[in-house]
């Protein structure tokens, strides 16, 4: 039987970078929160990091795959610079009233189980910070821990609560 990872799964946008009302639509518009050594922490207690969050925007047509990839990318790179990594990003695509209902849209756990199946993690010492209610039932849904933050909660806030 094979070890399992642990994985710390994290909102994207006011957890990792700033909310902009609905949908952050720009790379320009798209500003990185200081949680570097928050993650640092995370990943140096042997946590995964993956970022698993919902883009109905690209349903709605508001900005585009290529858009979304360069936020993603340099998002990616500003954490390496600081000696983080982020594992893999998961995103839903979709919004119901614009493609129907989906199995990956948060509040369902289909982003957290796709990430769960492809690092072979064990849920049960894993956690996911959001700072809506729809990340915490994912969380929930997928057998991991939920953290709540408020978007102007520093992480290093809620490292306590991870073991």
């Amino acid at each position: 039987m094979s070890i399992k990872n642990k994985a710390v799964f994290l909102d994207r946008d006011g957890v990792l970078n700033q909310e902009m009302g609905d949908y952050v639509r720009r790379f320009e518009d798209f500003h990185i929160l200081n949680n570097f050594d928050a993650l640092k922490a995370l990943q140096s207690k042997g946590y995964l990091l993956i970022v698993a969050t919902n883009q109905g925007g690209l349903a709605k047509g508001w900005y585009t795959e290529d858009e979304l990839a360069k936020m993603h990318t340099y998002l990616k790179a500003e954490y390496q610079k600081r000696g983080v990594v982020i594992t893999d990003i998961f995103y839903c695509p979709h919004h119901p009233d614009f493609t129907g209902d989906c199995d990956c849209r948060k509040p369902k756990p289909g982003l957290l189980l796709q990430g769960i199946e492809k690092y072979n993690i064990d849920p049960s010492k894993s956690y996911f910070i959001g700072d809506r209610d729809r990340d915490i039932e994912a969380a929930t849904a997928a057998g991991v821990k939920g953290i709540l933050v408020d978007s102007d909660q520093p992480l290093s806030e809620v490292l306590g609560m991870i073991d």
